[in-house]
């Protein structure tokens, strides 16, 4: 009989020469955070120890929250005094060389994501999904094909990722993602579920949201969003909420980071694939990838030439980018 993904991860995590660890993204969401804590389970039912380590910080009031009601422990990589090159590291809902994760120094021998498939990194296992909504679910599916009864935290944290990454089962929503979630609900704690709905940001971010909002403009169907020294989450959600508005069917908003400019890109605009756009935007000065729906970049400082408008290389950009994805179709 064939052997499980999970079985075949296992196997080849034995034989690491020193410590496991599980890496999410550098500023790990609900997803992230729910496959890292649901595959950590998983190893444990097979014998294989891993810590949960990550870069940066957290950021989303939802996250810290979802921490404290699972009791989960996920550690600053520079506070594990153990961390070195001999050690493993499994990457979740993440890929290597992207600009979202640090390149520790332990090897990175596996990867478990549903973002766009970044080609072969040295891995020795690879589940990249990129059809998936969430991590979360592809970490569900590995409980219910190896039939490994789940704990209701569990349960709960990796439903709550779905509902967060998917927002409510409408944006990105694969087959599996409905399955998992409804196989999930009925084994899940969906107070904690409401609990986490209503901390979703903190009384510090109502200020950044205002300025945020200030700043938008909009050209015909796409939502332009500059916010001044924002976080990741606030970056994503501000563009979440800008693609709610009537007639907006493509956001591109940006934010200074020390070292160069940071992109969220949403597009419900059937022809236009987020992930190309922000690629198309970036194109021989940054990098970016992600989803039809939603995508991620980084420009970094030095490649934007001198006493060049950022704004206006953006807009110029996009709405090139725009006109001509729409008549080539």
């Amino acid at each position: 009989m064939e052997k499980t993904r999970l079985e075949n991860l296992a196997q080849l995590l034995k034989n690491a020469p020193d410590e496991v660890f599980i890496q999410p993204h550098n500023v790990p969401d609900p997803d992230a955070i729910a496959s890292c804590f649901g595959l950590q389970y998983l190893l444990k039912t097979r014998g294989v120890n891993a810590v949960i380590v990550y870069e940066n910080e957290i950021e989303k009031a939802n996250s810290v929250k979802m921490l404290e009601l699972f009791s989960i422990e996920i550690h600053l990589a520079q506070t594990v005094a153990t961390l070195g090159e001999e050690d493993w590291t499994v990457l979740v809902d993440v890929q290597k060389d992207n600009s979202n994760v640090t390149d520790l120094v332990t090897d990175e021998v596996a990867v478990i994501d549903h973002h766009e498939y970044s080609g072969s990194k040295g891995y020795k296992f690879e589940d990249v999904r990129p059809e998936i909504g969430a991590c979360s679910t592809i970490i569900a599916e590995y409980f219910f094909e190896n039939s490994i009864d789940i704990p209701r935290n569990v349960a709960t944290a990796l439903l709550y990722g779905i509902f967060m990454d998917t927002d409510n089962l409408t944006r990105g929503v694969s087959e599996l993602d409905i399955d998992m979630f409804y196989r999930l609900y009925g084994l899940s704690n969906i107070s904690l579920i409401t609990e986490l709905k209503g901390n979703q940001i903190s009384i510090n971010d109502l200020s950044d949201y205002a300025k945020a909002f200030s700043s938008v403009e909009i050209y015909g169907e796409i939502g332009f969003l500059y916010l001044d020294n924002s976080n990741d989450s606030l970056l994503g959600a501000a563009s979440d909420i800008v693609i709610t508005i009537a007639g907006v069917n493509i956001v591109v908003a940006y934010s200074p980071r020390e070292k160069g400019y940071k992109f969220s890109v949403r597009s419900i605009n059937k022809k236009i694939k987020a992930s190309e756009l922000v690629r198309n935007i970036l194109k021989d000065v940054g990098f970016g990838g992600g989803h039809s729906s939603m995508a991620g970049g980084f420009l970094p400082r030095e490649n934007l030439e001198e006493n060049k408008s950022l704004h206006t290389f953006v807009r110029y950009r996009t709405i090139s980018c725009f006109e001509e994805s729409l008549n080539k179709r």
